[in-house]
């Protein structure tokens, strides 16, 4: 596996080899890598030539300081799993080298995306992680860029930028990677207290019984059942729930056959917070 530090070295590379006709797949992360990551990686692998994963803690898309400085790195651990699934480059830049002088994150419009769910309760967040995105995708113009639907709203929000700022890169979701008692995989998983890690699996055991309930409630009736299930849950605290459509992001109070929906769901386990979704079948 190639390892690169600076845009010179891997733009210098990747133009080589894309010269050669040889297909990009990119996988962004934050590092701290799981089998949801390797999943992604396996795909990508499937339709390209070479896989390009960055490891990359994105400073301006945290608007708590403190979950940034304690987000988990090991660079060791990732390194040796991305040989195991036979990574062909790792992009490991510093903050410095992205974002040159000033870190700072670029404006976006996303066309209301943005200002759904997520955007309320994190303000700027897209902003930082489109800017991101977008210079990692001028740096390795890769084919294809696989993103997980875990974080659902960035992947098309990240539809989006490129859509509207006519990239040439391909978005592809992936399935959520989940362990056997149902939790979202998540590189936030490894600070759960154990206490809070016996709790969190009831956020997919609600998301379960609402994708029961959604062919027979109405959406408020469902929002209300799971805000009475957490105020019962004395370990979890409930930040947001909602039931939306697909491509607007909206919550819905209606639900038409035309359209798709998921629910979503932010919760705290003490002062971890994470995030899921489920698709819901609209009969």
């Amino acid at each position: 596996m190639n390892i690169f530090n600076t845009k010179k070295e891997i733009k210098s590379y990747l133009t080589a080899e894309k010269q050669k006709n040889k297909t990009i797949g990119f996988v962004p992360t934050m590092g701290a890598l799981h089998k949801g990551h390797l999943s992604l990686i396996k795909e990508a692998k499937k339709k390209n030539d070479l896989v390009v994963v960055s490891i990359f803690v994105n400073p301006t898309q945290f608007n708590n300081t403190v979950d940034f400085v304690k987000y988990p790195k090991t660079i060791e651990n990732d390194t040796k799993l991305l040989n195991n699934v036979l990574c062909d480059v790792l992009f490991l830049p510093s903050a410095e080298e992205i974002y040159t002088q000033n870190i700072v994150s670029d404006k976006f419009d996303f066309d209301g995306l943005e200002h759904q769910m997520e955007g309320k309760h994190r303000k700027g967040h897209f902003d930082g992680v489109a800017t991101v995105v977008k210079t990692f995708f001028e740096i390795i113009d890769p084919d294809i860029a696989y993103f997980g639907q875990k974080d659902f709203q960035q992947l098309q929000i990240i539809k989006k930028m490129v859509q509207k700022h006519r990239l040439n890169t391909k978005i592809k979701g992936c399935p959520i990677f989940r362990e056997n008692d149902g939790l979202a995989m998540s590189s936030r998983n490894t600070r759960l207290t154990e206490t809070h890690r016996k709790a969190v699996p009831f956020i997919y055991k609600i998301l379960e019984k609402v994708r029961e309930q959604f062919n027979v409630n109405n959406t408020l009736e469902i929002t209300e059942w799971v805000e009475d299930e957490f105020k019962k849950n004395t370990t979890l605290e409930l930040e947001y729930f909602t039931i939306a459509e697909e491509k607007t992001l909206k919550s819905e109070k209606s639900k038409a056959s035309d359209k798709k929906y998921r629910a979503f769901i932010a919760v705290f386990a003490g002062e971890i917070r994470l995030i899921d979704n489920l698709q819901l079948k609209n009969n």
